[in-house]
């Protein structure tokens, strides 16, 4: 029997389509895809072992980080990073109406509703932007709407028939987003080590474990902060990590030292990057 593999649905959505590409990338018949309404519904099922792995979206080079999925996994514990995707993200505009004067709602999930802003500014500046849980949804909500636009792919067009009134509507040529594939095993591999960590209320207290990577010349590709949600002025610090393979000794040694200025510290492990 095939491993399950959560992701944002319904059918249609770009998680899927990650998803797909993740699965088609295993032996034949061993990934059978299952939709949940969230992106933490999906890694909670991950918890609750209802699957045996999740893709979610992570960072977008547009909107950037996709705070939804550094919440959950800041908020579940023992989660590993198996792989990350990088897939590049055309946006097109769905409608049943035929021309763009026509429209004045257009749905979408925030993250493509801020990739194609300056789009919709300049062609569809009195449209009322409303945000849905997914792309598909997005679709379900225009069907039978001529005045009404989603913001989704091609493929899901293709899927729901419903017509492509423009595309693409991205404001860059070079939207990409970065999906981690999550599961329970640690990967041994890759160039790259992803972790998060609450730092001590004390003064440094973000300078010191910086010092950590810095000190071992480890390059940090990424670093960002997330609000505890507990207090005002409390964050999580979500940090990515350069590694090439003679400096794994040195990332051990500098996470064995991060520990000591730290609160708490969960590390999602090193992966490699497709």
């Amino acid at each position: 029997m095939g491993r399950t593999i959560a992701y944002l649905g319904p059918t249609g959505t770009y998680s899927e389509t990650a998803a797909l590409t993740y699965a088609e990338s295993l032996e034949p018949d061993t990934g059978r895809l299952i939709p949940y309404p969230s992106i933490a519904l999906a890694l909670r099922s991950l918890v609750n072992r209802e699957t045996d792995l999740a893709v979610v979206p992570v960072e977008n080079s547009t909107e950037g980080s996709v705070v939804m999925t550094l919440d959950a996994l800041w908020q579940l514990d023992g989660l590993q990073i198996q792989q990350e995707l990088v897939m590049p993200i055309v946006n097109a505009l769905l409608s049943r109406g035929t021309s763009l004067p026509e429209i004045t709602e257009i749905y979408s999930h925030p993250q493509p509703l801020g990739q194609c802003q300056k789009w919709l500014e300049t062609h569809l500046p009195n449209a009322t932007l409303i945000p849905t849980n997914s792309t598909t949804e997005a679709i379900q909500r225009v069907e039978n709407r001529p005045t009404a636009g989603a913001i989704a792919s091609h493929r899901a067009s293709q899927l729901y028939n419903v017509p492509i009134l423009v595309e693409p509507i991205n404001d860059y040529a070079n939207n990409c987003t970065r999906f981690w594939v999550m599961g329970w095993t640690p990967s041994t591999e890759g160039n790259r080590l992803s972790l998060a960590f609450q730092i001590k209320d004390m003064p440094g207290a973000l300078m010191k474990p910086l010092e950590v990577f810095a000190q071992r010349q480890l390059n940090l590709s990424r670093i960002e902060s997330r609000p505890t949600k507990r207090s005002l002025g409390e964050y999580v610090f979500f940090i990515d990590v350069e590694i090439e393979p003679e400096q794994k000794p040195l990332a051990a040694s500098a996470l064995a030292e991060l520990a000591e200025y730290t609160d708490e510290l969960k590390v999602f492990g090193y992966y490699p990057v497709a």
